[in-house]
């Protein structure tokens, strides 16, 4: 129960967080070379903190005890949520903004409901055909289906609303997100697994052996914002597509005993590749593409993408593993990342039909809408 309840505090803080920094990012700095690197800069430190959290957690298991990750985590993130409250501005939102109750009270049921039918299917008893899992996964259809009503339909606040996904290619780039997401979620998780449970490393070696994520985060990251106003956004895409897929081919087709520089540093570089560059164009597209006061709603939507990828992905990855059990260990991990290359195929799919320039100095959503209605005016 416990452990239960602290990951519901785990999902509760980045829900909060992320959509509030991307609103403040999006609102303060102008579409540009600065708020390219700002946003990269803010990427950055993704696989920075992801590296940080296993080499503490191989640093604490090795050397002292699993509690005092715990500790080390709690202590850091009060020192950031003082810093916060003292140096971060106060951005207050239109007095006339409602909260959508009803969105809330089917989105987040159904959301909750479906993942975790998926999720436990493997552990049920009977499988598909245990009651509880069939009545789970039928009520969580039912209340997304009733949050797409309510969504389209009756709130005037809603939490999606539509005008976000009626921007040109907005829509195929969620959806490719998704996927990458997924994909993202399904390479950590499986590949830890991998290296310690079928190459036999320690944890000292597998931190070891992920340091190229962090690395490469941060030289991608930085470089990419100087260089996205000079590079098309669609070639960055496709590139971190490619970045996704040949990282789950190389453990998908990983062989018994594998060269560290053949097949898990590439892996490592083509993972961060995908995820920094994703990452840093989708987000300065959405807040370059929307108005101010969509700004924390995008934040939002881009939040939602991540978890909702990850744990679905994984859910999806675990029921093919327990599928393939009959091949072994090391046959239904395999399984697990060929999941991974076919979902990471299809996200690359969408970015084929996505078509974004370069991140170059332009004008906000207002003032191309101020300028539209003063030629207009001139014209009458």
């Amino acid at each position: 129960m416990m452990m239960i309840f602290c990951r519901a505090l785990q999902g509760l803080g980045p829900a909060a967080y992320l959509p509030a920094s991307i609103m403040l990012i999006g609102t303060i700095y102008r579409p540009g070379p600065r708020k390219n690197l700002v946003f990269s800069l803010y990427g950055a430190f993704s696989p920075l903190g992801f590296y940080s959290g296993i080499a503490v957690s191989g640093l604490s298991g090795h050397y002292l005890t699993w509690r005092w990750y715990f500790w080390i985590g709690a202590i850091m993130l009060f020192v950031v949520s003082v810093i916060s409250l003292l140096s971060l501005p106060s951005v207050k939102s239109s007095s006339d903004s409602r909260m959508d109750w009803w969105g809330c009270a089917t989105i987040i049921p159904g959301l909750l409901l479906l993942v975790y039918a998926i999720t436990d299917s493997t552990h049920a008893s009977d499988g598909w055909r245990t009651p509880y899992i069939l009545v789970t996964f039928i009520l969580g259809i039912l209340f997304l289906c009733a949050a797409f009503y309510v969504e389209g339909w009756v709130t005037s606040s809603p939490l999606l609303p539509s005008d976000i996904f009626k921007v040109k290619y907005m829509t195929p780039l969620f959806t490719s997100l998704l996927f990458q997401y997924g994909v993202f979620g399904v390479y950590l998780f499986y590949a830890n697994f991998y290296i310690q449970t079928i190459l036999g490393k320690d944890t000292l070696i597998t931190t070891a052996w992920f340091a190229p994520m962090a690395a490469g985060g941060l030289i991608l990251a930085t470089a990419g914002g100087f260089t996205l106003h000079f590079i098309p956004g669609k070639l960055l895409l496709i590139i971190s597509g490619l970045g996704y897929l040949v990282a789950m081919l190389l453990f998908a087709l990983i062989p018994e005993n594998p060269n560290y520089w053949a097949y898990i540093f590439p892996a490592m570089i083509g993972t961060t590749v995908g995820v920094d560059i994703t990452y840093s164009v989708s987000n300065i597209f959405i807040t370059t593409n929307l108005p101010k006061d969509r700004q924390g709603v995008a934040g939002a939507v881009i939040n939602t993408t991540v978890f909702v990828g990850i744990s679905l992905f994984l859910g999806v990855a675990d029921l093919t593993v327990s599928e393939t059990a009959y091949l072994g260990l090391k046959g239904s991990y395999k399984a697990a990342f060929w999941f991974g290359v076919a979902c990471a195929g299809v996200a690359l799919a969408f970015l084929l039909f996505i078509k974004i320039g370069k991140a170059e100095s332009d004008l906000t959503v207002e003032e191309r809408e101020q300028l539209r209605a003063s030629v207009a005016d001139g014209e009458v």
